[in-house]
């Protein structure tokens, strides 16, 4: 009888992590999306110029000669979420060491559908951007806003299996590692080589550290920091300082031991709860003129396309093919009518293809039909992913109680 327990033990420990998360992000999705709305009130009400002006008060931390300056908006884009891709950082090493990635097989299908759901709306951005000055907003279709998107599955779907909720969770951490790259590599201005050997040795020493097993928490800290500010200066995003430290962190055998975990276990609230909502409520201001809004822009026809379309024919082709190929099961056993739902709740982009966004597009103008078009999007893929969850669960309820009426006759 010991086995047994030891056994369901053994399983409530692996799984208590990923419930935990699950929990922070799903209900933090709803806090996200009244930071959003009430950023879109204050966009559009007598306040709008309070609003504005208070985003880009200029905020200056350091001492004698060493002081950095930026506006607000720009503390909250570039440090702030910095902290945010640290947790990213530590969701993604945790996934690999201890979740649904920890296997080639596990990774196969979350893998494979991540790169499908952004490859194809990348590439129905760029077509229809193709030649055009706003061709460079090809990455903001390729993410999936995880709070948003676990939300809407656990409200809209509660009898969808586990299995597919973990698949989606592994799914938009993968996604978040490929908008990590797209950015380091593509949405970065011109490289000052010096400051970026420092930060790259900062990150280093860090990985270091690591490797030895240190604990003390304050040397990650400054390590990070250093690494922050000199990538600032070279011209690479902050935030990748953020996830490569969140990397070096060290783990253990038993996660609940490691500093891995205690630190994610830690920040992740702070995360889901502040970060986020204070992320949508200076970004997801904007003044909406439906009467200016040219529903013909390729930036709109992009976005719509690659997150509405493209985010659901990605998701859902590229893991039916997997499956097909080598002969697997659909994640959680699911059917393909609950696969497709959930490749249309991977079309909300919120967060992180705001975040792009604002490195793709400097000019306001771009940034704001950017920004209302993920909106569009984000909640159009919700309302096609709750409304065919909703569909098939009719069905399901319809098979069952017409084979009940059989049984009886």
């Amino acid at each position: 009888m010991k086995d047994p327990i030891r056994f369901i033990h053994s399983l409530q420990a692996v799984a208590e992590p990923f419930l935990a998360f699950l929990r922070w992000e799903a209900s933090s999705g709803v806090i996200l999306l009244c930071c959003a709305i009430l950023a879109l009130i204050l966009a559009n009400s007598p306040l709008a110029a309070g609003y504005e002006h208070i985003l880009h008060l200029p905020l200056a931390i350091g001492a004698g000669d060493y002081v950095i300056e930026m506006g607000l908006l720009h503390w909250i884009n570039d440090g702030l979420m910095a902290v945010f891709f640290f947790v990213i950082g530590l969701e993604i090493k945790r996934e690999f060491l201890y979740g649904e990635l920890r296997t080639a097989s596990a990774m196969l299908l979350p893998v494979g559908a991540a790169l499908g759901g952004m490859i194809v709306p990348a590439i129905l951005y760029a077509a229809i951007n193709f030649g055009q000055p706003t061709f460079g907003g090809w990455g903001i279709p390729m993410a999936t806003d995880i709070a948003f998107a676990l939300g809407i599955m656990t409200i809209a779907a509660r009898q969808a299996p586990l299995g597919l909720v973990v698949f989606l969770t592994a799914l938009a951490i993968v996604d978040d590692l490929g908008a990590i790259v797209v950015i380091a590599l593509f949405y970065n201005s011109d490289l000052a080589f010096g400051a970026l050997f420092v930060g790259l040795l900062a990150i280093a020493a860090a990985f270091v550290v690591g490797r030895l097993r240190v604990r003390f928490v304050p040397l990650y800290i400054t390590l990070g920091l250093v690494a922050w500010y000199a990538f600032l200066q070279a011209g690479i995003h902050p935030t990748i300082a953020g996830v490569l430290l969140g990397l070096s962190i060290p783990a253990a055998a038993k996660p609940e031991n490691s500093l891995l975990h205690k630190l994610e276990h830690a920040l992740e609230p702070w995360s889901a709860y502040g970060i986020m909502p204070i992320f949508a409520l200076a970004n997801a201001g904007v003044a909406i003129s439906l009467a200016s809004f040219d529903f013909t822009s390729p930036i709109f026809l992009g976005i719509l396309a690659g997150l509405c379309l493209g985010k659901p024919l990605g998701i859902f082709g590229a893991t039916f093919l997997l499956c097909k190929i080598f002969k697997l099961q659909l994640p959680g056993n699911a059917t393909k009518a609950q696969l497709a739902a959930t490749g249309m709740l991977g079309g909300i982009g919120f967060t992180m293809s705001i975040f792009i966004a604002s490195l793709a597009f400097p000019e306001a103008a771009q940034l704001d039909l950017a920004k209302i078009s993920i909106l569009c999007a984000s909640v159009l893929s919700g309302i096609f992913g709750t409304a065919f969850f909703k569909l098939q669960s009719l069905g399901t309820s319809s098979e069952a109680a017409k084979s009940g009426a059989d049984a009886v006759n």
